[in-house]
């Protein structure tokens, strides 16, 4: 089997969770079948790359992303079915099923009609996304959905798709990759102190990540309590001049606020998730949060509010604790996550006893083998 894999990012250009996905996805499924990757930007090992022609810098993006999913779809003759990764690739495998008569499978990593902060970013754009994901939606052969909550969204928001057309696939953890570290430079090097209690965050910084509302609960914490974010590519210049504003308002009201602006690298990340006492996620809208599996299989606790697939990850009392978000009380929300935040940390063997069953859990229920082997019987159902 023959397949084609089409996505924004590859290996090294990573930003996203889509993006850990496709990795280790792809990974584990050319151990099974023949894939062919597709990517925006340069050729790369593993990847073709797709660029939009030249004066699209001056174009609304949402354009200039249609433009390279013309040119993946141009490459395509040949392979027996085409699976995309996020809006920004189903258009280029909706058009190839229509051109070369194959089956397209999407995979759900997030929906446009939840991220009406899109609109902040892609201004008009956002009504071409939204239909480029909806035209894909409706007619592939099928949607994975990488949890049950995210299942549910889905027939919410695309109520006229089959059912029987949507099926739940999670992602997974390489947890021989994500494991706890004896390296703590990336902190000591930047001022942390290893012997008081961090709390960690570490994602982009976009309405969806809820950086915000942790910054702001982050003034209820415990004196003694340091903060210590990963926090970068910003969707916008608002909310990266927002969340700068912020930050340097937190930082003059309490010590030990750190702020590791930009992508760290793996190992950097793996220290950080390491040492904390508390990885907290405090998303608004998460389809399923690989962040949560990467910090608990780096045995640490995790906070985190209760959307989306996050309580199909966190297990409420066991790996963490689950806060209920509520986005008509953004600021009872940041209260809550900071309570829970303080509950876990002046109780040290919870904590580190959560720590160790999140690892646990995600060595037992979360594999890219598995992951891979459904995902190609799916396909193979398909043809």
């Amino acid at each position: 089997m023959r397949t084609a894999l089409l996505t924004r990012e590859f290996p090294p250009d990573i930003y996203g969770g889509a993006g850990v996905h496709v990795d280790y996805l792809v990974r584990e499924l050319r151990s099974l079948i023949d894939v062919d990757v597709h990517a925006f930007g340069a050729d790369r090992t593993g990847a073709t790359g797709h660029r939009p022609p030249a004066g699209a810098e001056h174009w609304n993006a949402a354009l200039s992303t249609l433009a390279v999913d013309l040119s993946m779809t141009a490459d395509l003759g040949g392979v027996e079915l085409a699976h995309s990764h996020t809006w920004y690739a189903n258009m280029a495998g909706h058009w190839a099923k229509l051109l070369y008569d194959i089956p397209h499978v999407v995979t759900a990593h997030s929906l446009e009609p939840r991220r009406p902060w899109k609109a902040e970013q892609l201004a008009g754009g956002y009504r071409l996304s939204s239909w480029a994901e909806r035209t894909a939606y409706e007619a592939a052969d099928a949607v994975v959905a990488v949890s049950d909550g995210m299942r549910g969204d889905i027939l919410d928001c695309y109520p006229s798709l089959d059912a029987a057309k949507v099926h739940v696939i999670r992602n997974g953890i390489d947890t021989q990759i994500y494991a706890p570290v004896a390296q703590r430079d990336v902190l000591t090097s930047r001022g942390v102190d290893l012997e008081a209690p961090i709390v960690a965050f570490v994602g982009r910084i976009t309405r969806q990540k809820g950086v915000g509302h942790l910054i702001a609960a982050a003034h209820h914490f415990a004196p003694g309590v340091q903060l210590v974010l990963c926090a970068g590519a910003p969707d916008t210049p608002q909310i990266a001049a927002e969340t700068a504003a912020a930050i340097t308002a937190l930082q003059a009201a309490r010590p030990g606020v750190f702020w590791l602006d930009g992508m760290l690298q793996l190992e950097e990340v793996k220290q950080v998730l390491t040492a904390a006492t508390v990885f907290c996620c405090p998303s608004v809208y998460e389809p399923l949060g690989i962040v949560n599996l990467e910090a608990m299989a780096c045995e640490t606790a995790v906070v985190a509010s209760d959307v989306g697939g996050i309580p199909e990850v966190v297990a409420d009392g066991v790996s963490g604790t689950l806060v209920h978000y509520d986005g008509a009380e953004p600021e009872r929300f940041e209260r809550a996550i900071a309570d829970a935040v303080n509950q876990v940390i002046a109780d040290p063997a919870r904590a580190a006893a959560w720590g160790v069953a999140g690892r646990e859990r995600a060595v037992r229920e979360f594999s890219w083998g598995a992951v891979a082997e459904t995902t190609v019987a799916l396909y193979r159902s398909l043809l």
